[in-house]
Order: structure tokens, then sequence, then C-alpha cells
């Protein structure tokens, strides 16, 4: 079995974030882990007209903090602690990664290619290709376990 202590789980709040969310917690309830949420705050800038008007960085966080606070665990037995960082999304989830000793990060990929990539980044690209721990990314949800099939009494030998 592998020895996963410390799981991080980097959200964007996108649906696709949400599906590894929920999955980084069956992990970290599995595995009797610590999860640790983050949340990477990058503060758009606006262009309006031929000025640019950057948004109140305070509003920003702040909405971003009740985002955070408001991701409801699944499983009651997991205790998730959440964590809110500025700057760059890749390297503020690498950099926590290391402060928190992180044994795997489980984060939502959009699954972007060709062109879409080229001009949007990765940020799951860039974790995945620099981090010191395995990196679980997901694009779907998980799907959910199925119950095993019971032998039916027509297929029974007779007794």
């Amino acid at each position: 079995m592998l020895a996963i202590h410390t799981i991080l789980h980097p959200t964007d709040f996108s649906e696709h974030s949400q599906y590894a969310f929920a999955l980084a917690c069956a992990l970290a309830r599995d595995y009797g882990a610590r999860l640790v949420v983050l949340h990477v705050v990058t503060v758009p800038v606006v262009v309006y007209g031929e000025g640019v008007v950057p948004p109140n960085p305070e509003e920003v966080r702040a909405k971003a903090r009740d985002q955070l606070t408001r991701l409801q665990v699944p499983h009651g037995d997991v205790r998730a602690e959440r964590q809110l960082e500025d700057g760059d999304a890749h390297e503020a989830t690498l950099r926590v990664a290391q402060e928190i000793q992180a044994d795997l990060i489980v984060m939502g990929t959009h699954g972007r290619t060709g062109l879409g990539r080229l001009v949007m980044g990765s940020v799951a690209e860039q974790v995945v290709r620099k981090a010191t721990c395995p990196v679980l990314t997901v694009r779907r949800p998980f799907p959910e376990t199925v119950p095993e099939a019971q032998p039916s009494a027509a297929g029974a030998a007779p007794a």
C-alpha cells in the first residue's frame, strides 16, 4: 500500500476541480491522510476602454476566501485544511506542496489541447512536470462504485 499521509488539492473552483476535490476527499478518508485544499489568488487586470482598471485585490481575496470556506467535504471523517495564497497558480502549488511535504497532489484539469493550451497555458501541466511527488489529474467525475452483481436464482444450480 502506498504511504500517503498528506494530500494537496489545488482548486480553481471549476467543475473539474470539484471532481478532483471529491476524489481527494475519498483518498484522504481511505488513507487517513491530511488534506490541504489550496486556492491561489491571481488578481486579474481588466481592460476598460483605453485604460487598465485593476480590481480591488482585497475584494478578490475576500471572495476567494468565501468560496474556499464554503467547499463542503463529502465525508464527515475527513478534515480539510484550507489555504489561500497569492501569485502564480503553478508556482504557489509547487511551493505549498514542498512546504507541507505532500505525498500526492490531486487536481482538476480542463484538458485543453492545441491552441487553447498554448494560449491559456496549463497549470496542471506545469505542476505535473515540476512536482517532486505524484500528481493525479482529474478531468471527469470518478465513476460511482457499482455494487457487485449477486448471482441470480435462475442461474443457481439445483440443490
